[in-house]
């Protein structure tokens, strides 16, 4: 029996998608929102840890599950293989997955029948990229900035000063400035205008 997490904050999405894994052979669904992330993984939770976190990218609170379930990767090494449904045009999400560890990256365009197949796979240790997201996620793999570049990037981008930045992220406003040059010099800009419209042309931002 494959144990899977399905953690979304759209309740409709969220029972269809429940719904169609529960169908398959060898599949035990068990729905949650991000604060049971953590004691589902940590193994204090009241179940069975579950043997694959499934999310969808482009459900509300996304990347705020990909940062948890990022952090907890990091002190100890999580066992729990992340998987993701996506799109190749969502390339800001594919690089966060991958940045949380990701090990499954599944089309949400792809036929739905091996879904299942899918969840098996990554529960016994292996890894699934449809065919359709590889190009992508090699582009995202080799994005040269850092998520701390990026966050100051993106904030950059919507019109953050660099004091409002270094408010928002809790960081004096020297290391803003330099996230900011590092960015500006890894992304081969001129200036910070000009990384803000390399990163968004390369969807980083």
């Amino acid at each position: 029996m494959t144990n899977v997490l399905l953690v979304h904050t759209v309740p409709l999405w969220r029972a269809s998608l429940a719904s169609l894994l529960g169908a398959g052979q060898g599949i035990d669904v068990t729905t949650a929102d991000r604060g049971a992330i953590r004691p589902a993984l940590a193994g204090t939770g009241p179940e069975p840890g579950p043997d694959v976190l499934l999310t969808d990218l482009e459900c509300p609170d996304a990347l705020d599950v990909l940062e948890e379930v990022r952090s907890l990767a990091e002190p100890h090494g999580r066992s729990c293989p992340l998987a993701v449904l996506t799109r190749s045009d969502r390339p800001r999400g594919l690089r966060r997955a991958y940045e949380a560890g990701a090990r499954g990256y599944i089309d949400k365009y792809r036929p739905v029948d091996d879904l299942c197949e899918v969840m098996h796979k990554l529960a016994d240790g292996g890894r699934h990229i449809d065919e359709s997201l590889a190009f992508s996620l090699l582009q995202v793999a080799d994005m040269p900035l850092s998520p701390r570049e990026l966050s100051v990037l993106s904030l950059a981008e919507g019109g953050e000063t660099v004091s409002g930045i270094a408010q928002r992220l809790h960081l004096t406003p020297g290391t803003v400035r330099n996230y900011l040059a590092a960015a500006i010099r890894k992304s081969g800009a001129r200036n910070r205008v000009d990384a803000i419209r390399r990163a968004k042309e390369a969807g980083w931002i």
